[in-house]
């Protein structure tokens, strides 16, 4: 059921032991959350410890370097922005029906905890976290600061994204006033600073991106051969998927990423009017209006030609 700020507060007051799950491929936003929410019930006397399927990225150091937590077995189950309990990766089959608590933004939830505080308005779930401990008057300490800022500012695309709102802007301004936090740097390390094989990636990207639908289109697949032959890791496509729209005629653009186990990660972002969360939802996945993404299986061109035609039908509508 959806919850109110006053009944998350009530369940955050009264649990002990929890474990904070966190999405599979993590990102500032969900890592950011989790570390924040740490941080919170910290101060509220909570233990609790940061899980995820996949390794937290090294560019997130300074939020994960203190630790995800102490080793304990868990009363209370919490998870944060995670729209849907399939992304939970390997902690599905752990942690699946048990979720007591989820804090998302993603108009896609699909409500699967017992109790949901979402705000689909918000850029971030690090902006619910942020609302959340300040309707509870708990302290905000530095380390937790740079987290909630680190999520809004990656999830915002450094506040230059259509979900970018007010809001956001006025709590990354509170952060930087009152916490003495870095932000150039941190944004210095979620945006500008690559590998060189990332950066080769990208040329070759320019070479490889697809057109379809009179260029309405853009797909690009980057393969594990690619990645091997670069030197570059999953975690490094992060923040990749945007360069598909900025091909002048595409109204949507898929990032398609292979994963190790052969299944593709396909990310997609609209350029202007086109719902993508609404096309993923009807291909297993979801997320915003603006960015969204799903999972797919089979060969590459059986893909390109499932998704080519989900975005054939979204134009046509």
């Amino acid at each position: 059921m959806f919850i109110s700020f006053s009944e998350a507060e009530t369940f955050l007051r009264n649990c002990k032991d929890a474990v904070i799950i966190t999405h599979q491929t993590p990102d500032g936003d969900c890592i950011g959350a989790g570390f924040g929410l740490k941080d919170i019930l910290a101060e509220l006397g909570v233990r609790s410890r940061v899980v995820c399927s996949d390794p937290f990225p090294a560019r997130y150091d300074f939020m994960t370097k203190d630790g995800a937590g102490e080793d304990f077995e868990p009363q209370t189950v919490i998870a944060v922005d995670i729209a849907d309990e399939n992304l939970m990766g390997k902690y599905k089959e752990i942690y699946g029906g048990r979720v007591q608590l989820c804090i998302d933004h993603h108009i896609s939830n699909k409500n699967y905890a017992e109790r949901t505080l979402l705000r689909g308005e918000a850029t971030a779930a690090c902006e619910v976290i942020y609302d959340l401990a300040k309707y509870m008057g708990v302290k905000i300490t530095r380390h937790c600061a740079m987290c909630l800022y680190t999520g809004i500012a990656t999830d915002s695309g450094c506040f230059k994204y259509d979900c970018t709102t007010p809001r956001a802007h006025e709590i990354a301004a509170e952060m930087m006033r009152s916490y003495d936090i870095n932000f150039a740097r941190i944004n210095r390390y979620m945006f500008d600073v690559k590998s060189l094989g990332r950066m080769k990636l990208e040329s070759y990207v320019t070479e490889l991106m697809e057109e379809h639908l009179d260029g309405k289109l853009a797909i690009v697949a980057v393969t594990q051969d690619m990645m091997k032959e670069l030197g570059i890791s999953m975690e490094e496509l992060e923040g990749f998927a945007p360069l598909t729209i900025q091909l002048e005629h595409a109204e949507v653009g898929i990032l398609l990423r292979v994963r190790e186990d052969g299944a593709y990660k396909c990310s997609f972002r609209s350029a202007n009017d086109v719902n993508v969360s609404a096309i993923c939802q009807t291909l297993g996945g979801g997320g915003h209006a603006k960015a969204a993404g799903c999972t797919m299986t089979g060969s590459l061109p059986e893909v390109k030609a499932a998704l080519i035609e989900s975005v054939r039908k979204a134009l046509s509508e």
